[in-house]
């Protein structure tokens, strides 16, 4: 795709400081190490914390400490194979791909695995094949969400459920997925569904329907006052699997169906008691009055947890680089499902803008808020 004797002219939107907006401009261009792959950018989506630790100085420290600036953000990326490091055999120069960019993990933060940049180093493990009947504005919605929501289901701190497959047999079990309409919980829906697992999701009502088209077999209004009754009602005869809190502030709700229903006791939690929504632009000033709710939900949600013996953990997206459930989903799993539609890019793009100027307008995008949709950004120019 290019002359590695004459390397091509690569561009990021980095991040230099807090709150000074990103500034586009000359990057290295960085060829692939061993296991590893350089990817010419086509799309990027936007997550939370993206915008979070680019805008909120307070939230970066704490999430990831490590950063050193400048630095390339974003994690989800879809596009070409510019080149292949040693021992790669799975891709060629020129395959269509998805990827999960980890450069905001502590062991592999170097600028030229940021996604939001022109041509960005990925490991292979974590890239897989795309259809071309896939846009790559539409696959790039799914690195983060679904590797989130792998991380929970499968890696063995967590609800340790079987891997998906094409051949995966029913358990028996069932999962509660508080938070379907999420990007993550999209993606848990169809990946516990790929391994042999019914799911019972929440949402608001116009989501429903959707759901049910990514394999819930039933979908609750969590606006219902007595929501939680139903579901326990819902899962009697029926064995747990665990729970999954992806929704803000699901964590509690959760806790109280688990205690209530026969199977495993555990949630995996993918959210806070806050939204980075609700912190907004405005800084510390604007979080310090949510910061007692904050501290004593955590703590009255460890109280309930362990007053009920059910174990709770956060999760960290980026995990599975380092563990055999990368490889489980984006090696064996996804390439397949993709390409024969068992496994759908959800939930759907929003496209906001082209280029890595409009990345900017992604966040503010995102940071209104978006329900059942992913903001994302075309890198085709």
């Amino acid at each position: 795709m290019h002359d590695k004797a004459s390397p091509p002219a690569n561009t990021a939107a980095w991040y230099v400081a807090p709150r000074t907006g990103l500034k586009v401009g000359p990057a290295p261009y960085t060829p692939p190490g061993e296991g590893e792959i350089v990817v010419r950018n086509r799309a990027v989506a936007i997550n939370p914390v993206d915008w979070a630790i680019a805008t909120l100085p307070f939230i970066g420290p704490r999430v990831t400490p490590w950063l050193k600036l400048p630095a390339v953000l974003g994690e989800d990326l879809a596009g070409e194979v510019a080149e292949v490091g040693p021992g790669v055999t799975r891709f060629k120069v020129g395959d269509r791909v998805v990827a999960f960019a980890a450069g905001g993990n502590e062991n592999r933060h170097r600028a030229s695995e940021g996604a939001f940049q022109t041509y960005v180093v990925v490991l292979a493990h974590m890239a897989a094949p795309i259809p071309d009947s896939l846009s790559f504005e539409a696959a790039s919605v799914l690195p983060l969400g679904l590797s989130t929501a792998a991380c929970g289901l499968f890696q063995k701190d967590f609800l340790a459920l079987q891997h998906p497959s094409a051949e995966a047999a029913p358990t028996g079990k069932t999962l509660l997925v508080w938070g379907g309409a999420t990007s993550v919980g999209c993606n848990a829906i169809q990946l516990a569904v790929a391994a042999g697992y019914e799911v019972f999701a929440t949402a608001s009502p116009h989501n429903a329907d959707y759901l049910t088209s990514l394999g819930a077999s039933r979908v609750f209004d969590y606006h219902r006052k007595g929501v939680v009754d139903e579901i326990v009602q819902a899962l009697r005869g029926k064995t747990l699997a665990g729970a999954f809190a992806i929704a803000t502030g699901s964590t509690s709700l959760c806790l109280d169906v688990v205690r209530r229903a026969e199977g495993a006791k555990f949630v995996a939690v993918a959210a806070g008691p806050i939204s980075l929504t609700d912190v907004g632009a405005g800084g510390l000033l604007q979080v310090l009055p949510l910061m007692p709710r904050m501290i004593l939900t955590g703590l009255s949600d460890a109280r309930k947890a362990r007053a009920a013996g059910i174990g709770t953990k956060f999760i960290w997206g980026g995990s599975l680089v380092d563990n055999e459930v990368g490889p489980a989903v984006f090696v064996d799993y996804l390439p397949q499902a993709l390409a024969e539609g068992r496994f759908v890019a959800a939930p759907p793009a929003v496209v906001v803008g082209s280029g890595l100027e409009a990345i900017e307008a992604g966040f503010k995008a995102q940071r209104q808020g978006v329900s059942a949709k992913k903001v994302v950004v075309s890198l085709n120019s």
